[in-house]
């Protein structure tokens, strides 16, 4: 896991800015997509395109609130199997949230480097595509994505908060939420799903039966490990054991990121004209596609 003092230490600060922003104020828009003012800035954005990738790098990507701190945990432990060494990560890790400097720090880091990422395939740095890094992509169905998120800035104190589920709602379809447009998102991956650097798994199937998507993991970035190994990582990483452990990994915000971690959650708060406006919206952009078809979506999101 990151380095706590480090991670926790960033978290603190970006609720100590969360504390003064009105919702109103949240965000500023970068190339078209909207960002929090209280993790990202546009200084950092441009500092970011000249980020020096390395072909070992491991590039974890998902939109947020489906699972990135887990898969984060995950791989972690699989490098940990491997070599003995701890990983240690001494910056946040999502890669688009910190100051311009940032990457020059990195530039000392031990390989491999975990970077995490909420950013579209076509809005990564330059040198991660030319270098063909291994790229994981965790998707989770659209609906509990939606409640999950909403959950996220309602519970947490000092995060601005909407004033109701249907307020989230309606800008979560038009996209005006952090990191923007979940169906965006997904249309953009879905572009690089056959890629060979690129492997999409899902939330969902990692709940189903996570030590089989550790496998899954651990074949695609080229780490040999015994099953035992693999039945260890898989017991350490359940959902509950990780929120269990989530005051220790991510201080005071770590109950509320590792919240329920149910599949289905969606029906508590979906109303039936939200239920077909979110069943259009899929639709619409995803219907026919790798992707839509991998979301399994009539499975996981039809009442």
């Amino acid at each position: 896991m990151a380095d706590k003092s480090k991670f926790v230490e960033y978290i603190d600060d970006a609720l100590e800015k969360s504390k003064e922003t009105a919702l109103s104020h949240l965000f500023f828009t970068y190339q078209g997509i909207p960002y929090p003012v209280t993790m990202c800035t546009s200084e950092t954005f441009q500092a970011l395109d000249a980020f020096e990738a390395r072909s070992d790098d491991i590039v974890l990507a998902s939109y947020p609130k489906c699972g990135s701190n887990w898969i984060l945990h995950i791989v972690s432990e699989l490098i940990f199997s491997i070599s003995k060494k701890k990983y240690e990560c001494p910056e946040f890790p999502v890669l688009e949230c910190g100051d311009p400097e940032k990457y020059q720090r990195m530039k000392q880091f031990p390989s491999p480097r975990i970077l995490t990422t909420h950013l579209h395939y076509d809005k990564l740095p330059q040198s991660i595509l030319k270098n063909k890094v291994k790229i994981l992509v965790l998707f989770r169905n659209p609906k509990d994505t939606a409640v999950s998120f909403f959950h996220f800035h309602n519970d947490v104190p000092d995060i601005p908060s909407y004033a109701s589920w249907d307020e989230f709602f309606r800008q979560f379809i038009k996209g005006q939420v952090s990191w923007g447009s979940y169906f965006d998102f997904a249309v953009n991956w879905n572009k690089h799903i056959d890629d060979e650097n690129v492997k999409f798994i899902l939330y969902e199937d990692l709940k189903e039966n996570l030590a089989v998507g550790i496998k899954q993991m651990a074949e695609f970035f080229g780490f040999s490990l015994m099953d035992e190994q693999i039945q260890t990582i898989s017991a350490q990483s359940t959902f509950q054991a990780m929120r269990e452990k989530s005051e220790e990994t991510h201080g005071a915000i770590g109950p509320f990121l590792f919240r329920k971690g149910e599949v289905g959650d969606w029906k508590t708060l979906f109303s039936e004209t939200q239920n077909q406006e979110m069943d259009g919206k899929f639709k619409e952009c995803l219907a026919g596609t790798s992707l839509g078809e991998k979301l399994k979506y009539e499975s996981y999101c039809l009442p």
